[in-house]
C-alpha cells in the first residue's frame, strides 16, 4: 500500500475507529443509494418579483399538488384537493379564512390533520429517517416523527394515532401543528433548488428573495447579468453602482435601495436638482412610476438623467483604461457635437439628439466627473460597500453561486456560451490571455472572486472591472449581444440604432452537433445531458417553445418580470427534475397571496413532460450517488486494512 493511501486511511480511521462503525456506515450509505432521487426545482429570471417567486417556491411548481393527487387519487374531489393544496401553501392565512365560515372547527382540524399527515408520509418516504429528522421543526419533531412513521409494534394503530391527534386539538395546538406540517411538506417536496440567474432589477423585491434564499435548505445559484452588476456595485465598482441606481430609478424601484438596503439617495437628489435646475429632462421619464405630485415627478427625471450621464462618463473612462476589452466604440460622449445637437456613431452616421442639454460635461474631457459628481459617487460607493445586508446577500451569491454548474448530468447557466457563426467556441481575450468554452467561464469567475477576496489591490481592481465587463461586454457569457445600446435608447429616436444582435449561440440552439459539443466541453454525456438556461424570455404568445433541439436545451425564462409579459404571454417557466424525469411548467400571472388563498387559485397552468425515464432514477444515479459510492469504496479499503492488521482499531 502506498504511503499516501495509508495516511488517508489512517485519517478516515479517526472518523470510523472500529470495524463495527465502518461497517455500519457502509450499510447506511448503500441503503441511501437505493432511495429515489430527490426532486430538483429550477427557477430563472425572477427579477425582483417576490410574491410570484414565493408562491412558486411554496407549490414546488405543481409538485405539492402532484403529491396530493398521488395520496388521495379519486378519494377526494378536485375542490377538496385544491383546498388542501392552498392550505399547504398558506397554512396561516387559509386557517384564518376557514375559521370565519366553518361551524365545527374541531372536526375540520381533525380531518385536516389526518390529510396532512398522509401527504407528509408520502413526501417523506423517499428520504432516510435521519434526513427527515433534520428537517422536522424543533417544537414538534418527536410528535411528527411518531405520526409519519409506521409502528409495527402497535397493535391498535388507529387508536394510537387518534389519541395523538385528539390531544393536539384538546390542548389548542392544532393550528400550530397544521402550520408545522404544511411547512414540512413544502420543505420535503423539493430536495434542491437551482436559481438560474437574474434575481435583481425590474421588480420591487429582490432583497426579499435573497432573504428567503438565505434560509433555504439546499440551493445553488447561477449568476445572471443583473446579479453580476449588483455584485460589482457591492464591491465598489463605480460604473456598476451608477448602472444599478439608474436601473432602479428607471423602473421606479428606488425603494429597494433606500428601504431595502438603507442606501441614502439624498446626495444624488440634491446634486440633480442643482445641476439640472432648469432642465425638464423629458427624455428621462420613469417606467410605470406613480407620482404623488409634479415636484416628485420632476425630481425623478432629474435624478434619472444625472445618474445616466454619470454612468456614461464612468463607462467611457473604464473602457479607455481597459483597451483590451475592445469596447472603445461604446465611448460615445466625445462623439457628440454640442453645437449641432447631434451624435456620430462609430458607423459614421450622424443622428439628432433627443436631449441636447449637458451642463455637467466638459467637452475637452467628456469622461471626467465634475467635483459634484465625484462627491455623489464617493458617498454612494461608501454606502454600497458598507451596507451589511447587501454584503451578506452578495456573500450568498458568492458562496452558493457561480457562472455555471454541472449537476446530475445537466449543464446550468444563465446566458449563453459565446460561439462563432460556425458553432465553434469563440476565443475571448481577458487581460491579455485568450480563453474559450469552459475555460472562459472559469477565468471570468476567478476574477469575480478576486474582486471580493484578493489581497493584492491591482488584482482586486481587475476583478471589480471584470464585473462590469460581464454585465455589458459583447463576448460575456451573461450578456451575449454585440453591444448594449443604453445611450441610443435615451438619446436617438431611430429604433434601428437600438438593436442589439444576439450571439450565434441563440441561432444554433437547434443544431444537435453544436449542442453536443457544448455538453462535451463541460464533461457531460450528450445522450443523457441537457443545457438548462434563462436570460432571454421565451415568446410563447408568438408560438415559441422553451424546448429546443429535441429536448436537449431548455430555456426557462418565460417572463417572471411584469415588464416582459406583453411579449411572453405568460409569467414564467420553471422546471422539475424528479426520479421519473423532467417536467416543464408554464405559469400564469400571479395576482396576490390574498387572491390565492381566498379564491384557491394556483398559477401552474400547464405541465409538459420533457423527458421521462422507463426506470425510476435513484440516488445512486446522481452526482451525490457517485460520491457515496467512492466513500463506500474507501470504507471497504479501511475495513480490509483493519482485518489485515495494517491499521489498528481504536476501541
Amino acid at each position: 500500500m502506498k504511503k499516501e493511501d495509508l495516511r488517508y486511511l489512517q485519517r478516515l480511521g479517526e472518523l470510523y475507529p472500529t470495524i463495527g462503525k465502518a461497517s455500519t456506515e457502509i450499510i447506511n450509505l448503500q441503503s441511501i443509494l437505493n432511495l429515489p432521487k430527490g426532486t430538483e426545482h429550477f427557477m430563472s429570471d425572477l427579477h425582483g418579483e417576490y410574491e410570484a417567486f414565493s408562491h412558486v417556491l411554496r407549490n414546488g411548481s405543481g409538485a405539492v399538488r402532484k403529491k396530493i393527487d398521488d395520496v388521495f387519487g379519486h378519494t377526494l374531489s378536485n375542490s377538496d384537493k385544491r383546498s388542501l393544496a392552498t392550505l399547504i401553501y398558506y397554512p396561516r392565512e387559509k386557517t384564518e379564512l376557514v375559521k370565519k365560515t366553518e361551524e365545527d372547527m374541531e372536526n375540520w382540524y381533525k380531518i385536516t390533520l389526518y390529510r396532512l399527515i398522509e401527504v407528509c408520509k408520502t413526501t417523506a418516504s423517499k428520504y432516510t429517517r435521519s434526513k427527515v429528522r433534520k428537517a422536522l421543526p424543533a417544537d414538534y419533531a418527536y410528535v411528527i416523527e411518531e405520526l409519519i412513521t409506521e409502528k409495527a409494534e402497535v397493535l391498535d394503530k388507529e387508536a394510537y394515532y387518534d389519541a395523538i391527534v385528539n390531544t393536539i386539538i384538546e390542548i389548542g395546538r392544532a393550528e400550530n401543528f397544521i402550520i408545522a406540517l404544511a411547512e414540512l411538506i413544502q420543505r420535503l417536496v423539493v430536495d434542491h433548488l437551482h436559481i438560474l440567474g437574474d434575481i435583481y432589477d425590474r421588480g420591487p423585491g429582490p432583497h426579499f428573495i435573497m432573504d428567503r434564499l438565505m434560509e433555504y435548505h439546499s440551493l445553488d445559484i447561477q449568476w445572471g447579468n443583473h446579479d453580476v452588476v449588483w455584485m460589482g456595485a457591492a464591491a465598489g465598482q463605480l460604473a456598476c453602482i451608477a448602472t444599478v441606481i439608474r436601473n432602479s430609478i428607471r423602473y421606479d424601484n428606488l425603494d429597494i435601495l433606500e428601504d431595502g438596503y438603507g442606501i441614502n439617495m439624498l446626495p444624488l437628489a440634491a446634486f440633480a436638482m442643482e445641476a439640472y435646475q432648469s432642465d425638464p429632462c423629458k427624455v428621462f421619464e420613469q417606467k410605470g412610476a406613480v407620482y404623488y405630485n409634479v415636484m416628485e415627478e420632476e425630481l425623478g427625471r432629474k435624478m434619472h438623467k444625472a445618474i445616466a450621464v454619470i454612468q456614461f462618463k464612468l463607462e467611457g473612462a473604464l473602457l479607455l483604461k481597459h483597451k483590451e476589452f475592445l469596447l472603445e466604440d461604446r465611448c460615445l460622449l466625445h462623439r457628440i457635437n454640442p453645437e449641432k445637437g447631434t451624435v456620430t456613431l462609430p458607423d459614421g452616421r450622424e443622428y439628432p439628439l433627443l436631449d441636447k442639454s449637458f451642463p455637467t460635461i466638459d467637452w475637452k474631457n467628456p469622461y471626467e466627473l465634475t467635483e459634484g459628481e465625484k462627491d455623489v459617487m464617493e458617498r454612494l460607493s461608501s454606502a454600497f460597500r458598507n451596507c451589511k445586508k447587501l454584503q451578506n446577500h452578495m456573500r450568498l451569491l458568492l458562496d452558493k453561486g457561480g457562472l455555471y454548474k454541472t449537476y446530475n448530468g445537466n449543464l446550468l447557466f444563465h446566458g449563453s456560451i459565446p460561439l462563432n457563426e460556425d458553432g465553434s467556441f469563440k476565443e475571448v481575450q481577458i487581460y491579455g490571455e485568450t480563453y474559450k468554452g469552459k475555460a472562459l467561464y472559469d477565468a471570468l469567475e476567478a476574477y469575480v472572486r478576486r474582486a471580493f477576496y484578493a489581497v493584492d489591490h491591482e488584482e482586486q481592481e481587475k476583478g471589480r472591472d471584470i464585473l462590469w465587463y460581464i454585465w455589458a461586454g459583447p463576448n460575456s457569457p451573461l450578456f451575449g449581444k454585440d453591444k448594449m445600446t443604453t445611450f441610443e435608447r435615451y438619446f436617438i429616436a431611430d429604433k434601428e440604432t437600438h438593436k442589439e444582435k444576439k450571439n450565434s449561440y441563440y441561432r444554433l440552439l437547434e443544431n444537435e452537433e453544436v449542442v453536443n459539443s457544448m455538453l462535451l466541453e463541460f464533461g457531460l454525456d450528450p445522450e443523457e445531458g441537457h443545457i438548462i438556461n434563462g436570460h432571454v424570455p421565451v415568446h410563447q404568445s408568438e408560438g415559441e417553445s422553451p424546448v429546443k433541439c429535441g429536448g436537449k436545451v431548455l430555456v426557462i425564462d418565460g417572463g417572471f418580470s411584469k415588464a416582459y409579459r406583453k411579449v411572453t404571454g405568460i409569467a414564467g417557466y420553471t422546471l422539475i427534475y424528479n426520479s421519473y424525469g423532467l417536467t416543464l411548467s408554464a405559469h400564469q400571472p400571479f395576482t396576490s397571496a390574498e387572491a390565492a388563498v381566498s379564491e384557491e387559485t394556483d398559477i401552474v397552468s400547464n405541465r409538459v413532460a420533457v423527458r421521462y425515464t422507463l426506470k425510476r432514477r435513484l440516488v445512486g444515479d446522481t452526482d451525490n450517488g457517485k460520491a457515496l459510492k467512492e466513500r463506500i469504496g474507501e470504507l471497504r479499503l479501511l475495513l480490509d486494512a483493519y482485518r489485515k492488521g495494517i491499521i489498528k482499531e481504536k476501541k
